[in-house]
């Protein structure tokens, strides 16, 4: 009888578990098609690759800045007294310094580029993630998964895409 009830709870135990299974709802998304019919990201999007060639073109200046007056001071070299060879030659290395510090500045880690990327896209990447959230809650859905940006997603029947949904959601 004892073998009989720790079957019985086993098939009943594995049985709610396929029940559970069953009942979940589930789709999907392409953020990354989002995206790219958002106007509002798009113009984020151009507003931040607008900044960062600016950057890039200060920085660029600031070495073709070091290199004519590199070149310039190796042209005098040979003239100059050594302490005021070594004194153009430390201030080449601050210039150097300088535009190393400015580079790190706009584009290293939790630089101004970073910054600007959370001041743009952040809120169109909050508003896709309230409507993928409005519609879960208003569909049922277990799980909805992302298939745009790094899926491991292999394949996906197109009758769960809910792309065009969270679009509309947006607009």
């Amino acid at each position: 009888m004892e073998k009989f009830n720790k079957i019985f709870l086993a098939s009943f135990f594995l049985l709610g578990i396929v029940v559970t299974s069953i009942a979940q709802k589930y789709a999907f998304v392409d953020t990354k098609y989002i995206l790219d019919n958002m106007p509002s990201y798009k113009e984020a999007q151009k507003k931040l690759d607008d900044a960062s060639e600016n950057w890039v073109a200060e920085i660029e200046e600031k070495y073709k800045e070091i290199e004519e007056k590199n070149k310039k001071i190796q042209q005098e070299l040979i003239l100059l007294p050594a302490d005021e060879k070594n004194k153009k030659l430390a201030e080449i290395k601050e210039l150097e310094e300088a535009a190393k510090e400015l580079q790190k500045k706009r584009f290293g880690v939790g630089g101004d580029l970073f910054k600007k990327r959370k001041e743009l896209i952040e809120p169109v990447q909050e508003e896709i993630y309230k409507a993928i959230k409005d519609l879960a809650k208003e569909r049922g859905y277990d799980f909805i998964m992302d298939k745009g940006t790094n899926s491991n997603i292999l394949f996906t029947d197109p009758k769960y895409d809910k792309s065009d949904q969270i679009l509309k959601k947006i607009k």
